[in-house]
């Protein structure tokens, strides 16, 4: 029986590989065509384009072309043992991918970044950990972060994340409520009295002086991460109504 030959462009349009990506299979040795004319047409035979269905398989497995040159080389045995292997790594990639959506979805409706858990299984630290690690980098060397140091290692690590989980309910109470009163002037009793209330939640890990609530009132403000956290609960202007508020209360408790 005749060998049957391919065109380029017949492999093109029976794989939909790309005419580029042929050329460097060739360059790269990892497919050569079957034959090569003497007007430098080149040709594939079955063979050929069995291998290249394979490539083309191992590629959207996400094998890079190094690792699916070495594996054309192996029996199909050997390449189904790879294959099983990797199948394992793709379930967790999967896994992985599925928890990293639910924390998106989570943090589109309003969660705050700091109780999102996308770094569960990496050497990378948690947003809560990246978040105390740089409050101890700025404000370590304080008196008043390192008596909020000492009061939280008081707490076995249950009671901190049980102490955290609280903190943040009653500072997310404090912030609706806040909001409800975005029509009333920032100096008015009513919104001074839920300022008073979000600084006795601080307070429950640290004295909070004027320095320390400017200092975070300046943070909500300036810090991009805390933008998504704070739409949750009023409007464009909720956050320039917060700071301004807060303003105001450190000032006239300065008086």
């Amino acid at each position: 029986m005749k060998t049957l030959y391919f065109t380029v462009k017949d492999i093109i349009q029976i794989t939909g590989v790309t005419k580029r990506a042929l050329h460097y299979y060739d360059k790269t040795d990892l497919l050569k065509p079957s034959k090569v004319e003497d007007n430098g047409y080149r040709y594939y035979n079955q063979e050929a384009l069995g291998n290249l269905q394979m490539i083309l398989l191992f590629k959207e497995m996400n094998f890079s072309l190094k690792d699916i040159a070495t594996m054309m080389q192996l029996s199909k045995e050997e390449q189904k043992n790879i294959l099983r292997e990797h199948r394992s790594t793709l379930v967790q990639r999967k896994q992985k991918l599925e928890t990293i959506i639910d924390q998106l979805d989570e943090y589109v409706d309003g969660t705050d970044i700091v109780h999102l858990n996308l770094f569960g299984d990496s050497p990378i630290l948690s947003i809560q950990e990246q978040y105390e690690s740089e409050a101890k980098f700025v404000y370590g060397d304080t008196e008043k972060y390192q008596e909020f140091e000492a009061n939280v290692n008081q707490l076995s690590a249950e009671e901190q994340e049980q102490a955290y989980q609280q903190f943040s309910v009653n500072m997310e109470q404090v912030f609706r409520e806040l909001a409800k009163h975005q029509d009333l002037s920032p100096a008015s009793g009513e919104v001074q009295a839920l300022v008073r209330e979000w600084k006795s939640c601080l307070e429950q890990f640290m004295v909070c002086d004027a320095e320390i609530l400017r200092c975070i009132a300046e943070a909500y403000t300036t810090d991009r991460r805390y933008a998504g956290y704070f739409d949750q609960f009023g409007d464009a202007d909720f956050l320039r109504f917060l700071y301004q508020a807060i303003m105001i209360f450190v000032n006239v408790e300065e008086i």
